[in-house]
């Protein structure tokens, strides 16, 4: 998960300079190249202000404009800006103008404005309106879910006005949301409260989870070997001897970032492909007969370093998916051979409802791997667009943001999308239930080691 304009917790300062940043529209384009300028993000609810190597976001809806992050110019790079959340952002002017993040596949659409738009000169309408609008613009699942959105606002908006305090107002908020057991949806109200939730029946992939799976997984599947771990703890390796010789490969990944203390998608890239290099050497790839690909504990990440890792996982391109907005149409996405040593031999992929986010993405980017692939376990948590962090305005809620997704991902069909449910798996099997553990068992892996020797016959 990337989040594409993070959260903020100020109010707009500063708009009517900036509401005297103009351009010259469309005519004006041919003119002014460089991104210098005010652009609005297509579908994405952000404008962007562009002056003298300094680039400040806007968070707008119909009703409202909030101050965003502020990022600088890259001195090197024309169009690349650092933004202070940690996000690269690099625009592209002209007649096809983008806006690209680090890390998040695709681009988005901008177009030029003229200037900001009067909302963000108005005063600012309350925390109630400005997150029920929010959804209104930007979730894209409220049919899939069977929520009468605007039924939602008439019914809560009486109890907003009459609240007192905080708690009443994240109490409200909360209460709105719930329904959608959406787990990129978020409510953080500093002190007051932080609401999150999952599909029910799944656990959050939290450290505990993964500690304790990580231990049963050596001791029990892995007959008392240790993984290796590369990439900040996050992926560890462990080779087993395979009927007949030769081996198979156990690769378990926990998330598709926390790679490196930056935590920059090119610094993270870049541990990913030490850590591959250190893995998938020419003499291991000669020797493996099959991979074990387990991704049921993981919270998810960058797609890009999905993408990334299935580069190293074929010798031809193949579709992945394809993005979109509720207003914009798909983009595909493809997976492409790495540059460097890649395996493209036989892949049981585990996952179950703790695969989160990037690990449902490349999950999903794995369904039409060229190579024999199948998938194991219980179905994905069901959430796979990045996150929009949008603030709350109000005195006192300078720390109160909220997080909701605004993208679809697509099977090559056009019209297949797996939030809500998940990714389905081909081979059911229980995972890391109470009765597993009680029974010591760990059914999905031993399916795995079955269907990889059948592979070898």
């Amino acid at each position: 998960m990337i989040t594409q304009f993070r959260k903020t917790a100020a109010l707009v300062a500063g708009l009517c300079a900036l509401g005297a940043l103009t351009t010259t529209g469309a005519a004006g384009a041919a003119e002014r190249p460089g991104p210098d300028g005010i652009w609005q993000v297509d579908d994405y609810g952000t404008v962007l202000a562009v002056q003298g190597g300094v680039l400040d976001t806007y968070q707008v809806t119909s009703v409202s404009c909030l101050k965003g992050v502020a990022g600088t110019r890259d001195k090197d790079t024309p169009g690349r800006y650092a933004m202070e959340d940690g996000d690269v952002y690099t625009l592209r002017a002209g007649a096809r103008a983008k806006l690209h993040i680090d890390g998040s596949p695709g681009d988005r659409s901008l177009r030029r404005l003229t200037a900001l738009s009067a909302t963000c000169r108005a005063p600012q309408p309350g925390a109630f309106d400005v997150f029920w609008q929010t959804f209104q613009e930007n979730y894209p699942f409220f049919a899939a879910k069977g929520i009468d959105w605007q039924e939602v606002r008439d019914r809560y908006r009486p109890r907003a006005e009459a609240a007192r305090t905080d708690a009443e107002l994240y109490a409200i908020l909360t209460e709105m949301v719930a329904p959608l057991h959406d787990a990129h949806v978020v409510v953080s109200a500093d002190k007051t409260g932080f609401f999150g939730m999952t599909r029910p029946g799944t656990v959050v992939p939290g450290p505990g989870l993964d500690t304790k799976v990580r231990a049963f997984v050596e001791r029990r599947d892995l007959k008392g070997r240790s993984l290796r771990p590369y990439a900040n703890g996050r992926i560890g390796y462990a080779d087993l001897p395979a009927p007949g010789g030769g081996s198979y490969g156990y690769l378990r990944l926990s998330a598709f970032s926390g790679y490196t203390e930056t935590n920059t998608y090119a610094a993270n890239r870049a541990e990913l492909d030490r850590a591959l290099d250190a893995i998938l050497t020419p003499d291991r790839v000669h020797r493996l007969r099959g991979l074990i690909l387990d991704v049921r504990v993981n919270g998810g990440g960058s797609d890009s370093l999905g993408l990334d890792l299935a580069a190293r996982l074929t010798d031809r391109p193949y579709f992945a998916y394809a993005k979109r907005t509720r207003h914009t149409a798909p983009q595909p996405q493809h997976v492409r051979p790495a540059a460097a040593t890649r395996y493209a031999g036989p892949v049981a992929l585990l996952t179950g409802g703790s695969t989160f986010s990037a690990g449902e993405t490349f999950t999903q980017a794995m369904m039409e791997r060229p190579a024999p692939t199948t998938r194991i376990g219980e179905p994905t948590q069901g959430v796979f667009s990045d996150v929009m962090e949008r603030a709350l305005p109000g005195e006192g809620h300078d720390k109160w943001w909220f997080g909701l997704p605004n993208e679809e991902f697509l099977t090559r069909d056009g019209r297949t999308t797996f939030d809500g449910v998940g990714v389905p798996t081909l081979l059911p099997e229980p995972v890391f239930t109470d009765a597993e553990f009680a029974h010591d068992r760990d059914s999905a892996f031993d399916r795995a080691v079955g269907w990889l020797g059948e592979r070898g016959r």
